[in-house]
Parts: C-alpha cells; structure tokens; sequence
C-alpha cells in the first residue's frame, strides 16, 4: 500500500466517510435526505441551524409535473447535434474514453487560454465542488461565502469538519467582498464565490471580483462557481478564468449543464493552477465518472454557438415575461441574469409547495434573511404561463 493509500484511508477515517458513502455522493445521498425529511414531515430538507434553509418539497411524481421548474436545466437542450454525437459515441462504449476525453481537455484548455494539466473534468460541476470540499476540509476550517449561496461544497466542507462563515449580500444582491475579505484569517482554508449566485440570481460586478479574486488568493484559495455565466448580460467577458492563467490560486467551475442544455449528461471542469489539480487527483482522479457519450457531446457543443445564442435569447424573453408579472402581482424579487428568479412569498414555504405541485407546477422555497421565497426556474414561455397561472390562484 502506497503513501497516498494510507493517507485516503485515514482522511475517510477522520471524516467519518467509508468507501460506501462516497459511492452514493453526491445525487443519491441528495435524494435520500430529502426522503428522509418527506416521511419525517420535516419543514426543512437538512435541520440544522443555518440561516438558510431549504423546504421539503411534498411527494409526488415528478414525471406527472406540467412544468418542472425547480432545477434550473434548459429547457431546449441537449444540442441537435450534440445529441447526435451522443448516440452515435453509444456504439463504442466498450471502451474506455480517455482518448477522446484528452482531446476534449485539448479544446477547453486552449478556449480558457491555459494549459491542459490546468484543466479537471469531472460529472458536472457540483461533482468537483464536492470533490475540492473533500480536499480541502480533511482538518477542517472555515469555508468563507455568502449568504445565501449555492450549498454543495459548504455542506460536504461542513461533513468533513469544516465550518461555514458567511456574510449576507448587499442590498443590490451583489457579495459582500469587503466583508469577507476582512474576514480570511488563520483558520479560512477556502473563499467560495458562486457567481452569477444560485439561488439568488444575481451577479457581482466582474471588475470588483477580480480585483478581490487577485487579493485574496494571495492569502487562501478563492474557487469561483460560473455554472450560469453564460446566461449572463456580459457572459464569459466577466469569467474569472485569466487569472489562473496569471498564476493566482484561483479555481474556476464551469458546467455543461446550464446553457448546453446537457444536466442529465454530467459534464463539467475545474479551470486551476496545476498544483492544485494534483492535490485534487491524489484523493480521487478526475474524469472517470464521465462516459464517453457525454464527452462526444460536450465536444460538439463547443463548436457551435447557434444553440447557445437561441438558449440565452428564449431563457432571457420567459424571464423578462416571468419579472412582468411578479411585478403585477406585487411580489419583490432579486435581479437575476441566470435561467431561475427568486422572490418573496408571503406565506409559509412548505404549504405554498403543496399548493404548487397540486396545480402541476414544480419550484423550489427557500428561508433566509427571516424571509419565504420561491426560486422558479425559467422553463419555455408555455411553462412559464402554466407557472403564472397557478401561482396568480396560490397567492
């Protein structure tokens, strides 16, 4: 047995995981918590002690929904062609696709102007924010980001021993960078930006960021989380992936899972400097939950932009529709450039659920800032009107 061996074992020892429990991570322990709380008639998904909360949704069956509308996918995706070169990689999936993985981390590397060993793919980004949250809580640690933010590495870090610091959003929605960058000290293994930010929708303006991206790396790792940023009004203009090419010790996520309209294939990667691609590839190797199927249409997804620009353009019109409305109704929501608004609900979240799903309509409900919201995510304009048609009768 190895050196890195004995150190994965002892790290599973220490984080109270086995072998069994990162085989469910991350979907399958997701599901089971939230049966879990169902059969328990839990308010809250986690109990726990969080300024944010998320409410169990009722059961039903999702199949039988008239508009999902509570996972932010695209509703227009995968890609035609895309799709096509999904099926026909089917035909040689007796073998393994390191080769053409290799060749499709050749593409990204040169798209994001840097090296390829800068490069991780992993099954969608959440699998690499769990994977850097295994990583790097081994001993614990804060975790520093907003509040709210997307939960996936706060809640694994929070697994292992590590421990959340966040700090509310301004009033225009964006980070709170003074704030938290006052706030890295001895302890802060880890600064998470999810930007745009899910669940709230908004973004902090790029110029800003990267000017604390380059500090506060300086000091401790900054991940940045750029699931939606192709929806967003600027796009990949405000990424901060050039930073790793500048050296700084930042990570950036992207996923295939928003704009290319690719959720159920998995696909995804971590822009970061090499070292800390090593560090990541010594607990668990990057790419080998990704089928070859999945990676040939990740490929051909990145050489057209047709799709891209229609996504962004229908998602943008349902949203503007979706904003009118709430508008009308009096209901106050946060500025969003993603594919998803969030807005406040003038009533309890767990029963405002019931309602919705018993109309067909599938959303999510939130509690922060001592608030009930309703995240909906942007469906096709069909959707979006079954969506304001049961919400008009709810509230």
């Amino acid at each position: 047995m190895n050196s890195s061996q004995i150190s994965r074992r002892n790290w599973l020892k220490r984080g109270g995981l086995t072998m069994a429990g990162l085989a469910l991570m991350p979907t399958e322990i997701w599901a089971k918590s939230v049966e879990i709380a169902q059969q328990n008639g839990s308010t809250y998904i986690f109990d726990s002690s969080n300024t944010f909360n998320e409410f169990t949704p009722p059961i039903v069956d999702e199949a039988k929904l008239k508009a999902r509308l509570l996972a932010n996918e695209n509703p227009y995706g995968p890609p035609p062609l895309a799709a096509k070169a999904f099926q026909d990689e089917v035909f040689t999936g007796n073998r393994y696709g390191w080769e053409t993985l290799n060749a499709l981390i050749d593409i990204i590397a040169k798209k994001e102007g840097v090296k390829p060993e800068n490069i991780l793919m992993a099954p969608g980004s959440s699998d690499i924010l769990e994977k850097v949250a295994m990583v790097f809580f081994q001993k614990g640690g804060d975790v520093i980001s907003a509040d709210p933010s997307y939960m996936s590495l706060i809640n694994v870090s929070k697994s292992v021993g590590g421990t959340w610091k966040s700090y509310k959003l301004l009033k225009d929605s964006q980070h709170d960078l003074k704030a938290m960058e006052a706030n890295i000290d001895a302890d802060t293994k880890l600064v998470y930006i999810c930007n745009p930010n899910n669940p709230t929708g908004s973004i902090t303006d790029a110029k800003d960021l990267k000017a604390f991206c380059s500090r506060a790396s300086e000091k401790v790792p900054v991940f940045v989380d750029e699931a939606y940023i192709d929806l967003s009004d600027n796009g990949l203009a405000d990424s901060m992936v050039d930073l790793v090419a500048q050296g700084k010790d930042v990570m950036v996520a992207r996923t295939f899972s928003k704009i290319h309209g690719m959720a159920g294939l998995r696909i995804g990667y971590l822009v970061a400097k090499t070292e800390t691609i090593e560090r990541i590839n010594d607990i668990t190797r990057g790419g080998m939950g990704i089928t070859g199927p999945s990676i040939m249409a990740a490929t051909t997804s990145l050489q057209g932009k047709e799709f891209l620009e229609m996504s962004k353009s229908k998602i943008a019109e349902a949203r503007a529709y979706t904003k009118t409305f709430l508008d009308k109704k009096g209901l106050p929501y946060l500025p969003s450039q993603t594919n998803f608004i969030i807005f406040e609900i003038p009533t309890e979240g767990k029963p405002f659920l019931q309602d919705m799903y018993s109309k067909g309509i599938g959303v999510k409900a939130f509690n922060f800032w001592d608030k009930n919201w309703c995240r909906v995510s942007i469906g096709t304009m069909d959707e979006m009107k079954l969506f304001t048609e049961a919400l008009d009768q709810v509230i």
